[in-house]
């Protein structure tokens, strides 16, 4: 079959031309672009096509792009399609410097919030609501480790689709932000249920005792708190996430703690003042409880008709369910341990610290696992086995003395912690909350707990991440419920030991007890 300059010339108008297109060697499991000869006709005329890419090598080119523009190795030869928005930054380039820049300011600013939450917490935990129905304490890591499964887990996905070009267009953006609205609406409305069942059993085993009232009390002030809170947060993350692209910074080291710089203290603030609202109609409570439970799950077929409709968030609508729900159970966990201390004098000044070490840890892993999650889809799809081949069982000197960006970035991350958490002890002793004495024994019991939480954490991020995406999961929707979660029972757990060894001691300078 004789060639002819015609259809050689069509080709290249095409992007269909003999010069190597940037799919064909996309990696394993993406076929090739089709060939010259596949184009021509039965007499060897050249035929005008359109070349249809599949989502996932269109998706491939774009990642791969922005790779080769940013170690400055692309090719005009390279660029198949004109319609591509310009490609996003990879966090490839990132210095240490850089990323401790960029998320410093945000980290202080959701320790803060955790501050803030945990003053809030010092507070209403004597209130009538908290003292006599005190299954609303295990409530609290589980409700607010829903930004952690939701909000978090939210700003993940969208981070990653940003950074890889999936919100470039206003329709892609629109479709994105309805889609996961509605998804993290019916998430917390199922979670903030399931959550109160968690309190009620929790709070029913050890002392045998069941009410009634008691029950529809934690069912209506959960799922109420829960979806307001979500409503509240998911909102603010879309913006935060628009903005961080519009001024070039990367949402993966910003949007996950500003998701949680504000979502203790509102999810805290919701549900003690819901569920002290609440409680104050307990003679009603036969109308009241029900009506509120009936409202939101009614709205629950709306929410799904809409996430439905997006192809991002569909499959996580029927999969994504697990993480989600076994964090929430690992968070009632540590919510059964705060209920069992809060109350005794020997942990006094437990409940101001609980939820400022539980979040700055689910903070920084969430970055990580965001930083890690957006890295590999930068390189390939969930399964693949490219360059960046998962990892079953990374060693501690890989996870943080590595040279990649990953190690770079844990070791960043790590380094916050005492610095960080000093700057929030002093914020709470000038606030005068906790009722504890910031002596240099207690710094170092509660420093020493914050940094093994941490650095367990991270470790089990490097592992958890690459784990996942060599089994074809998203970590996007699956590591941060699990992370954050087990961020706070980890932290929970270690500071209630710190607590006790301290009482032990005898350490009477830090007034524990007072």
């Amino acid at each position: 079959m004789s060639s002819k300059p015609e259809p050689k010339d069509a080709h290249q108008l095409n992007g269909t031309g003999p010069t190597p297109s940037p799919c064909s060697s996309d990696g394993p499991g993406r076929e090739p672009l089709a060939g010259t000869s596949e184009f021509l006709g039965p007499d060897g005329a050249g035929v005008e096509v359109v070349v249809i890419e599949s989502r996932a090598n269109a998706k491939g080119v774009r990642e791969e792009d922005a790779l080769l523009e940013n170690g400055s190795q692309s090719n005009e030869s390279d660029d198949v399609s004109t319609d591509r928005g310009p490609a996003p930054p990879s966090p490839l380039k990132e210095t240490s410097f850089s990323i401790g820049l960029q998320v410093l300011f945000p980290f202080l600013l959701a320790g803060f919030g955790t501050v803030a939450a945990g003053m809030v917490l010092d507070i209403v935990q004597h209130w009538e609501v908290f003292q006599k129905v005190t299954e609303v304490f295990i409530l609290v890591p589980a409700l607010l480790g829903l930004k952690g499964n939701l909000e978090m887990t939210l700003a993940s996905r969208l981070s990653t689709a940003a950074n890889i070009g999936h919100m470039d267009t206003p329709k892609e953006l629109w479709r994105m932000i309805t889609g996961n609205m509605a998804l993290i609406q019916v998430q917390a409305t199922v979670v903030g249920f399931l959550a109160s069942i968690a309190a009620v059993v929790f709070g029913w085993i050890p002392d045998g005792h069941f009410s009634i009232p008691h029950a529809f009390l934690l069912c209506a002030s959960s799922v109420a708190t829960a979806f307001i809170a979500s409503l509240v947060l998911g909102m603010i993350m879309i913006g935060v996430i628009i903005g961080s692209r519009k001024i070039g910074i990367n949402p993966d080291n910003v949007a996950t703690p500003i998701a949680a710089s504000l979502g203790d203290l509102i999810t805290l603030a919701l549900l003690s003042g819901i569920s002290w609202g609440l409680y104050l109609e307990q003679d009603d409570w036969q109308y009241i409880y029900p009506l509120v439970c009936a409202f939101f799950v009614a709205l629950l077929p709306v929410w799904v008709v809409l996430a439905r409709r997006s192809p991002a968030t569909r499959e996580v609508l029927y999969s994504g369910w697990e993480p989600v729900i076994i964090a929430m159970a690992i968070s009632s966990v540590g919510g059964l341990i705060l209920d069992k201390t809060v109350s005794d004098p020997n942990f006094a000044g437990m409940a101001v610290f609980t939820p400022v070490i539980n979040g700055v840890g689910g903070n920084l892993v969430a970055v990580q696992a965001s930083r890690i999650s957006t890295f590999l889809h930068m390189n390939g799809m969930p399964g693949e086995n490219s360059e960046q081949a998962p990892r079953r069982c990374p060693s501690p000197c890989t996870t943080f003395f590595s040279p990649d960006v990953n190690s770079r970035s844990a070791r960043v991350l790590f380094l916050l912690v005492v610095p960080g958490h000093l700057v929030f002890l002093y914020t709470i002793s000038c606030m005068q909350g906790g009722h504890t004495t910031l002596t240099l024994i207690f710094i170092i019991f509660y420093m020493t707990a914050a940094l093994l939480q941490v650095l367990i954490l991270l470790y089990i991020a490097d592992w958890m991440v690459h784990w996942m995406w060599g089994r074809g999961l998203d970590p996007d929707n699956f590591s941060i419920p699990y992370l954050t979660a087990l961020g706070d029972l980890l932290g929970t757990g270690l500071l209630a030991l710190s607590f006790h060894v301290l009482w032990l001691i005898g350490d009477r300078d830090t007034d524990v007890g007072d």
